[in-house]
């Protein structure tokens, strides 16, 4: 897949079926490919239904917010970072446009400025405490979790009296802001909601980032060899954070996506394991925990393969507790395979 493979090194002359086997080993994405085609493949036999564009609407629905989470997520990991607090910041960000629009009487767009500005803040917040404090990043947004899901399902129920805030298709400016973030088309029966137009341009935006600019150099430079890229003097610092605020985007657009899909908000729980899964996508899609390795693109297949596994699971009428058990052997064959490819590219001697 373009933009989606790293540098290789190796003897001038090779064989050419080394020199595929080379270039194939080099593609994060690959294993979650692999396994995406077995799966779609086994699921379409189980399940007939999945093979039909309701089967594919309902795979898509799934996949494009899981996606978009994936996607930033991917991009944080490549640099050695974590972020468990995209879902989260999901739910704080609709309810916090709930709160404005519907309680407050807020124009609709203003709102949403204000809760993106909201989530950057929390961006910012998360990163200047990773780079200027040392601890682990994981643990930082682990706190960042808790704090935004006790404030925002406390404060929710405090300022708004209930539990669900409904009657925002009323605000003002409600339907421009629906017709971009709310949108659906029906294509061969099935609707097919804009989420996935998102989905493909955030895919698409952050795998030209990473390989086409001095960003992506950037954060590879900082996932791979930290310390040496700050003696080059590659900006690791300012990488990270604007990293932790592309998460915190992230968050924000799955939160306002759903809020105008639904023209409510129910008051929930962003549970950890909602968190965990934009990680374990991430790292399906071939991304190392360690930094330095992997893809935009190949999260997006991950989320793709997720989607597919859930749906054919329900669809082919199975337990869906067999989902988390299929989930883990996905994780433990990419955690596998991606450990795997890297120590094989880094034992390739260098010309």
């Amino acid at each position: 897949m373009i933009g989606d493979r790293l540098p290789t090194y190796g003897p001038a002359r090779s064989a050419p079926g080394r020199r595929v086997l080379s270039r194939a080993l080099a593609r994060p994405s690959l294993p979650a490919v692999v396994a995406l085609v077995v799966v779609v493949v086994f699921f379409g036999l189980q399940a007939p239904a999945l093979r039909t564009s309701g089967g594919l609407a309902g795979v898509l629905d799934v996949a494009a917010p899981l996606g978009i989470g994936a996607v930033a997520v991917a991009l944080l990991l490549v640099a050695g970072q974590f972020d468990l607090s995209v879902g989260v910041m999901a739910l704080a960000s609709s309810l916090l446009t709930a709160m404005l629009t519907g309680h407050a009487g807020w124009p609709v767009w203003a709102a949403l400025v204000v809760t993106l500005l909201f989530a950057l803040t929390i961006g910012v917040v998360n990163g200047v405490l990773v780079v200027n404090t040392g601890l682990p990043s994981f643990l930082v947004t682990l706190a960042t979790f808790l704090v935004l899901q006790g404030t925002a399902l406390a404060g929710f129920e405090a300022v708004a009296g209930s539990t669900q805030v409904g009657g925002l298709d009323a605000a003002s400016g409600w339907s421009s802001a629906a017709a971009v973030f709310g949108s659906s088309t029906e294509i061969g029966g099935a609707r097919f909601h804009v989420a996935v137009l998102w989905w493909v341009v955030a895919t698409a935006l952050a795998t030209w980032a990473l390989w086409r600019t001095k960003f992506g150099n950037a954060v590879f430079a900082a996932g791979g060899a930290r310390r040496a890229a700050r003696e080059l003097g590659v900006p690791v610092r300012r990488t990270t954070v604007v990293l932790f605020c592309l998460t915190a985007t992230a968050g924000w657009l799955i939160g306002t996506l759903a809020l105008f899909r639904l023209e409510s908000v129910q008051l929930g729980t962003a549970g950890l394991g909602t968190a965990l899964d934009f990680l374990v996508v991430a790292v399906i899609g071939g991304c190392l925990l360690t930094g330095g390795y992997g893809s935009a693109i190949g999260a997006a297949v991950a989320a793709l393969l997720y989607a597919v596994a859930r749906q054919g699971i329900t669809l082919a009428g199975w337990d869906p507790r067999w989902f988390q058990t299929l989930l883990g052997a996905l994780l433990l064959v990419a955690l596998v395979a991606n450990g795997v490819v890297r120590r094989r590219l880094k034992a390739r001697p260098r010309s």
